[in-house]
């Protein structure tokens, strides 16, 4: 057996083990990583507010403090208004459920000639078999529930910590990961944390904009409508609207739609009908111009960016996947070489002709160049320029050839003259 034999088998055993390790501690700490990473986007989008407010002096801590603090504010209000308005809605459903069941028990004695109860309707359902196991399910899941609700609070916490710290210390972190960069990757390095903050900055706000414009617009549609709780619903549309990708508008509008039909069902018509008008005027008229100079992506690439995020990590990669995508689109452009563009019509999309008229076209062409007479004339003209040429060029030939004869006879001439004069002396 050789030497190196034992060795190699340790070795790969050694890299082996070395694998797996890291592989059950990378799944284990999946959950710390994504909230890093969800942390380090939201200090760079509220980065721009803390170096705006550190440039008037106040201290880096502070002003991150004072900027979580009006984000806390916003979040515990929101809370507060879509939990009163749930709570109002369930009291109101509970205490008018009689009276539905009792419409929904006439129509359906009217329309299928039965005799049915209120009371028979109560005890069956009350002794069905499907709700006491749903009631012991619910019960033996409590526990599971409290602990769910308690690890999303941890989480919240974790993010909210990890986001204070890479804000406030921002400078302090770009620093110690340039000291172990060279000079060229420093300022790469520092590019791409510039435009991370400017497109991850530019996204926040300029969604935030959007949701204000789209929240107050609900908001007067539902109050002159008499839809009860329209701040509240007004604030949930604009915000799950514009921070859930592609489908937000559609979940956004559909607790509107839910409340406005206890009121009046035509009033739900009207809500789907604003909501899916003022989706297009939001997408030709207001995104553009909003968007123009933060996110500049392309719609489709949004899209797909959106699934790829959602398809790696879930509701977290769709919420990043639009700002992680406008950084790298923005810190690639600037290494591809762009040229202008020609105004050719088929670049610009114009004077597109039909395959059988192009066809034509070239048959027309072909019939006049055989058949027209100034074309015949031209090559005739041209080969007689071109034997014209021919016949110059031999000229001239010719007449070099003599001159170069004449010379020669000269010279041999002269040379018997040089040897006849010897003699003759």
């Amino acid at each position: 057996m050789p030497r190196w034999l034992p060795r190699a088998m340790v070795l790969a055993l050694a890299l082996l083990a070395c694998f797996q390790l890291a592989s059950w501690a990378f799944h284990q700490l999946i959950s710390l990583l994504l909230n890093i990473l969800i942390a380090f986007f939201l200090a760079l989008a509220v980065e721009p507010a803390v170096d705006w407010m550190a440039a008037r002096g106040v201290r880096r801590g502070v002003a991150t403090a004072l900027v979580f603090l009006v984000i806390l504010i916003a979040g515990v209000g929101f809370v507060t208004l879509l939990g009163s308005m749930l709570a109002g809605q369930i009291t109101t459903m509970v205490g008018e459920f009689p009276q539905y069941l009792d419409s929904v028990i006439s129509w359906a004695n009217e329309t299928f000639h039965t005799h049915l109860s209120r009371v028979e309707v109560q005890n069956n359902l009350l002794k069905s078999d499907w709700l006491q196991k749903y009631v012991q399910d619910s019960a033996n899941n409590v526990l599971a529930v409290s602990a769910t609700v308690l690890g999303s609070l941890f989480n919240l916490l974790t993010v909210a910590l990890f986001s204070f710290y890479f804000a406030a210390d921002g400078p302090r972190l770009r620093r110690a990961l340039c000291s172990v960069l060279p000079p060229t990757r420093q300022a790469e390095v520092l590019r791409a944390w510039e435009l991370a903050v400017a497109k991850t900055g530019g996204y926040l706000y300029s969604r935030g904009l959007m949701a204000l414009i789209s929240g107050i617009a609900h908001y007067v549609l539902l109050e002159i409508l008499g839809v009860p709780y329209a701040p509240a619903l007004g604030m949930w549309v604009g915000l799950v609207s514009q921070f859930i990708p592609t489908i937000g508008t559609y979940l956004a509008g559909a607790l509107p739609m839910l409340i406005a039909f206890t009121v009046n069902p035509w009033y739900a018509v009207w809500v789907l009908g604003f909501v899916v008008v003022y989706q297009q005027l939001e997408n030709y008229l207001l995104q553009p111009r909003i968007t123009a100079r933060t996110v500049d992506i392309h719609p489709a690439v949004a899209f797909g960016s959106v699934i790829a995020g959602t398809a790696l990590l879930g509701a977290v990669g769709a919420l990043i996947a639009i700002p992680a995508t406008a950084t790298l689109q923005a810190f690639l452009g600037a290494y591809v070489k762009r040229y202008e563009v020609t105004d050719d019509p088929r670049v610009l999309g114009r004077g597109r002709r039909r395959r059988g008229s192009s066809l034509l076209a070239k048959v027309r062409h072909t019939l006049h160049a055989e058949h027209a007479p100034a074309p015949l004339k031209e090559r005739r003209r041209a080969e007689k320029q071109e034997e014209r040429r021919e016949a110059d060029g031999r000229g001239e030939d010719g007449d070099r050839g003599r001159n170069d004869d004449r010379g020669d006879g000269g010279g041999e001439g002269g040379g018997r003259r040089e040897g006849d004069g010897p003699d003759g002396g």
